[in-house]
């Protein structure tokens, strides 16, 4: 079976589960310095002159970090009273979880506030973007509820998936699980970075720096997995049926979106007619834009009856975009 194929049954079956039960359900400093291969290709200033007709207004739930103590939100900067990298919001929006500037994992109120050390990084480790997983119980099926922070652990020379539950303070975070399909062969247990978890079941979706392939986990009924398109940064949406991601077109990352229940061939380039790097890009509660970043501020593009309309800068502020929810 293809990992195409292998995909498209994980959707299939996530979607049937959806269908009988009803559940209620946002590279250590990669965010805080340009990433490697990021810096500015070609005509920025021409993305910068078509955004200067219109004012600026960052989006409603939209957040922006870039390393120090200050987080754009709602429009303004709020002081976390420390380093803020890699800043991810749990689904409703009450906890902010980020690297601190001594490398630990941190939760803390929206303004920096009631800060816990969930997880203090060993020597010799380096931490990078958290995502929550965040679940309901289906006690139907006997599956616990989920409150996790999964995040990126460079040890050495190896890079690793790990998880710790959110309400830890001072945890132990324990190696995160990878398995593929049944019959189909493992996947790469290392040089896996940049995990990002979404929708109602747990699922995540992270890139392999080796393979240079984005990967699907699916952690409901069971766990398992596999590559989904050549790719990098990927970021689930909500309702867990569609994946965006960056692949390098023309000398320039441009923005994908692959439709987890189509067929071959799935993945779109939104962001076609790209003269600058688009990159670390973020769901909207809603499915319906995406935030990401570029060498000269923030930007969204927004889905419309025809696919997703222009990129529209919303900040001059360069950072890594996430939504509150």
């Amino acid at each position: 079976m293809s990992a195409r194929n292998r995909r498209s049954s994980a959707a299939l079956v996530t979607a049937g589960v959806a269908a009988l039960l009803t559940l209620s359900g946002a590279a250590a400093t990669a965010m805080a310095l340009p990433s490697s291969g990021r810096e500015a290709r070609g005509s920025a200033t021409m993305v910068a002159a078509a955004a200067s007709t219109h004012t600026l207004s960052v989006p409603r739930g939209l957040t922006i970090s870039d390393g120090t103590r200050h987080v754009v939100i709602g429009g303004r900067s709020v002081d976390f009273g420390t380093v803020v990298r890699d800043l991810a919001w749990n689904p409703s929006g009450t906890k902010a979880a980020f690297i601190d500037g001594h490398g630990n994992l941190v939760v803390s109120d929206p303004d920096g506030s009631h800060r816990v050390t969930v997880a203090a990084r060993p020597g010799g480790q380096t931490w990078s973007h958290p995502t929550w997983q965040v679940a309901a119980a289906d006690r139907a099926n006997g599956i616990p509820a989920k409150n996790n922070i999964i995040f990126s652990a460079k040890i050495h020379s190896s890079t690793v998936l790990e998880r710790v539950k959110a309400t830890s303070d001072h945890g132990k975070p324990a190696k995160l699980g990878l398995n593929g399909e049944p019959g189909e062969g493992g996947v790469p247990q290392t040089n896996n970075t940049w995990p990002n978890a979404g929708g109602s079941y747990g699922t995540s979706v992270y890139e392999n720096t080796h393979t240079g392939e984005v990967y699907i986990r699916d952690d409901y009924l069971r766990q398992q997995g596999g590559a989904l398109a050549r790719g990098s940064e990927p970021a689930l949406s909500p309702g867990e049926e569609e994946v965006v991601f960056v692949r390098s077109v023309g000398g320039h990352d441009h923005l994908f979106v692959d439709d987890l229940g189509a067929g071959t061939n799935a993945a779109k380039d939104i962001t076609p007619h790209a003269t600058t790097d688009y990159t670390e890009p973020a769901w909207s509660p809603n499915g319906k834009t995406i935030a990401f970043r570029t060498p000269t501020g923030t930007y969204t593009v927004t889905r419309t009856a025809h696919g997703f309309g222009k990129p529209v800068k919303v900040s001059t502020r360069t950072g890594l975009p996430a939504y509150r929810g």
